[in-house]
């Protein structure tokens, strides 16, 4: 169930409220426990859903939560972010016919009662004596140092920002991921003895010779670094990019300024550029802190790749939509922002992936007033660490070059997470994670 639009634009509590216990039984009872459950190759972290479903059903809330934890250490964050309606949901077999189990909602209620009750800590494995430095503690860095810390190696987290979490405390805004609720599957996962040092740079914080004296490295830094369209008038004050917008009011708390002391400058008409969640969440914040919100996409709504809830949610909370429409130049005035020149674009014929192209409208260009426009097309990794290793292979598109166990070109540093995929979901990151850290269990105990 959803809040109300009305009410929810007035603040950053949580949207969506959950299922209910009378109806988180109900819905586990739908499960029919298919012999060969593709549910679960539909979950990136292997999660034996059928099972954890089959407690719910039972009403064995504890058994689900400790299935769940055997594969997942973030289960209140997946039930509420993941994409299940591509992965795991997407392969229930009662889709076909009907509405598929909502196996988000199951997780995230097993989630949440155990956080009510009070989370056990799962058992760790004989302490190996081998030390494993994680840089980055977003979604990969975390999944990497739960299932290392599991099988009984020490596991040392560096994180340059004040706060742990990555993506999930500064990307993610608090009406989709209450801060709270990350903090404490953060604190689960310190549980497990895995120590995370805050306001640590590797190279300047902790040298690259002390970060490769570890018995095994894993770099799980994600796609920090954003992409611009490159188009007249992207330096002008009030242009953000989704990342810097983002990260000042949810991990600064901009939105209290001055009460906090993180400016961000949100006018009276915002114009945001893209069409995926990150474009969704900085258009719905800008709705939270008062603007009125023009979303411009470039392609048809149908081609937008983030989620059909965040799409609807935005649309409730009155974000406009203007899709087939591409900013070619941010307008100026007194040095600052007032509008975007756009213009409007025509279907062309399907490319190899299926997606169809889009050309501009020769004449159709018209004005926009705005005085903030955010950037949401896009980001690559922070090239920061990687200048730190420069005998890392990269890919074209500046990634970190990784083989199928997560293994990169420098002997037992390992990677994954958008650092290595380029910029993907929470649950992508923590699989890749989650297969380098076997490996690495591998290597160490050869």
């Amino acid at each position: 169930m959803d809040r109300n639009p009305n009410l929810r634009i007035t603040d950053f509590n949580e949207v969506d409220l959950g299922l209910s216990r009378e109806e988180v039984i109900a819905e586990a009872k739908r499960c029919i426990q298919c012999k060969k459950p593709r549910c679960i190759s539909g979950c990136p972290v292997g999660i034996d859903i059928p099972a954890f479903i089959q407690a719910i059903a039972d009403e064995k809330f504890q058994d689900a939560a400790d299935i769940i934890k055997k594969d997942n250490m973030l289960p209140a964050v997946c039930g509420r972010v993941c994409p299940q309606e591509t992965q795991c949901q997407g392969e229930c077999i009662l889709g076909k016919k009907d509405l598929p189990i909502s196996i988000g909602q199951l997780e995230r209620f097993v989630a949440d009662f155990e956080r009510k009750k009070g989370a056990k800590c799962p058992k760790c494995a004989p302490a190996t004596g081998k030390k494993v430095a994680v840089v980055g503690s977003g979604p990969a860095g975390l999944a990497c140092a739960a299932e290392l810390a599991r099988r009984g190696h020490s596991v040392t987290v560096f994180e340059s920002l004040h706060e742990a979490g990555g993506v999930l405390m500064y990307g993610i805004p608090a009406f989709r991921m209450p801060k709270d609720i990350v903090q404490y599957e953060i604190d689960q996962v310190k549980r497990l003895g895995v120590v995370i040092k805050t306001n640590h740079i590797v190279g300047r914080s902790v040298s690259v010779d002390e970060l490769l004296s570890y018995d095994a490295v894993f770099l799980g830094t994600g796609a920090g670094l954003p992409y611009f369209m490159g188009i007249p008038g992207e330096n002008l004050p009030g242009v953000y990019s989704a990342n810097e917008f983002l990260t000042r009011v949810n991990l600064m708390g901009a939105n209290k300024f001055p009460e906090n002391d993180t400016p961000v400058k949100v006018g009276k008409k915002v114009v945001v550029v893209g069409g995926g969640n990150v474009a969704m969440d900085a258009a719905r914040v800008a709705r939270r802190m008062g603007a009125e919100v023009t979303l411009m996409y470039r392609r048809g709504e149908a081609d937008m790749p983030a989620r059909l809830d965040e799409v609807r949610h935005a649309k409730e909370e009155g974000i406009i939509f203007m899709t087939a429409t591409n900013p070619i130049a941010i307008l100026g005035g007194n040095n600052t922002v007032c509008g975007v020149q756009a213009v409007k674009m025509e279907l062309g014929t399907a490319g190899d992936d299926g997606r169809c192209s889009f050309y501009p409208i020769e004449g159709s260009e018209f004005a926009v007033e705005a005085d903030v426009v955010i950037e949401a097309i896009g980001q690559g990794p922070n090239p920061l660490l990687l200048r730190m290793l420069p005998e890392l292979t990269r890919n074209r598109n500046g990634s970190v070059a990784v083989n199928c166990l997560g293994e990169t070109s420098i002997q037992k540093v390992y990677a994954g997470g958008d650092v290595a995929t380029g910029a993907a979901t929470v649950i992508l990151a923590m699989g890749t994670a989650k297969e380098a850290a076997v490996a690495i269990d591998h290597m160490l105990k050869k």
